[in-house]
């Protein structure tokens, strides 16, 4: 699609999106080049071109290697991820009022979200927009806030990880707590109530520093003056719980994740009086437009975060 005009030439979108996914991949023209599903020559070529088409250089160079971006160049990659969020913008509000109960929505959360607590939200949201495609991405918590900025999601679900970010507009969803899960005949159950001291006498099973609220684990631990062994570490709740039922250790997880059902080797003890409840938060990428419908998955999750209320925190930050 041409775009915009110059001395004899014409910019095009594909140029701006060859601008912006060399800068997310961090000047790797041969990732890049896949993503747009170009060649590397050809890749090089067009930026090439944009550059002479605009008088200056963007990237700074050694060889054929792209080092980082110009003074120049800086500037350029900013209007160009504006001019691109405009036309994606365009794009969902025209599709709103040709299809508004059609389209795709891209949500990116953990493992604990998508497996524990997003079912009954999706059945929900499917029997009330069956036309919509609903795509989840199960990623790192820490890895969340740049799948939203770059665009691969259109929300992001996760527990500490989504707020403060200045291009991130982010709002608390669900709050939880922790429990401790051990075999039958474990000590601890008959521990009454369940205390840190008794519970770091035993070698503990828990999530990978920075997810699930581990950083209130730790903290608990610190403020009592312990120092537990942490033996064990992993992403999601169902290795955690696979390594607990096999006595390596006294598992930790978010309340959530245990299902009686399917939990039978564990027993789950309450910790709530252990350590702080943890909050995780719904998120979007501020200046992004969603589509109606994705408006109304954020109402499936939490009634209380309404479209009126998104659109507000967008229009006060705005005016900031």
């Amino acid at each position: 699609m041409k775009l915009v005009k110059g001395l004899g030439q014409v910019m095009n979108f594909q140029q701006l999106r060859i601008i912006r996914e060399t800068v997310r991949h961090r000047f790797n023209l041969t990732e890049a080049a896949n993503v747009l599903l170009t060649s590397q020559s050809g890749l090089s070529k067009h930026i090439r071109d944009l550059e002479a088409e605009l008088g200056v250089e963007i990237f700074v160079r050694h060889g054929k290697r792209l080092l980082g971006l110009t003074e120049p160049g800086k500037e350029v990659a900013k209007i160009v991820e504006r001019m691109l969020v405009d036309a994606e913008n365009l794009s969902r509000v025209v599709a709103d009022f040709s299809s508004g109960n059609e389209g795709l929505l891209k949500v990116a959360t953990t493992h604990t979200q998508a497996r524990y607590t997003l079912p009954p939200v999706i059945a929900e949201f499917k029997k009330a927009f069956p036309q919509v495609r609903l795509q989840m991405q199960q990623a790192s918590p820490k890895d969340l806030p740049a799948i939203l900025l770059a665009g691969y999601a259109d929300i992001a679900i996760a527990t500490d990880t989504l707020d403060g970010h200045p291009g991130i507009l982010a709002f608390p969803y669900q709050t939880w707590d922790h429990a401790v899960v051990v075999p039958h005949g474990h000590p601890l159950i008959t521990e009454q109530p369940l205390m840190l001291p008794a519970i770091a006498e035993w070698p503990i099973i828990t999530y990978d520093e920075g997810l699930t609220g581990r950083q209130r684990i730790d903290q608990a631990f610190e403020l009592a003056g312990l120092s537990p062994d942490i033996s064990i570490t992993a992403l999601d709740a169902d290795v955690i719980k696979a390594y607990a039922a096999l006595g390596l250790g006294v598992g930790i997880i978010a309340s959530v994740a245990y299902d009686p059902d399917q939990d039978r080797k564990l027993v789950k003890l309450d910790a709530r009086d252990s350590f702080q409840p943890s909050t995780s938060s719904i998120a979007f990428c501020r200046g992004r437009l969603l589509r109606r419908y994705a408006y109304r998955f954020v109402e499936h999750c939490n009634p209380k975060i309404t479209e009126a209320i998104i659109r507000a925190a967008e229009r006060d930050r705005n005016v900031g």
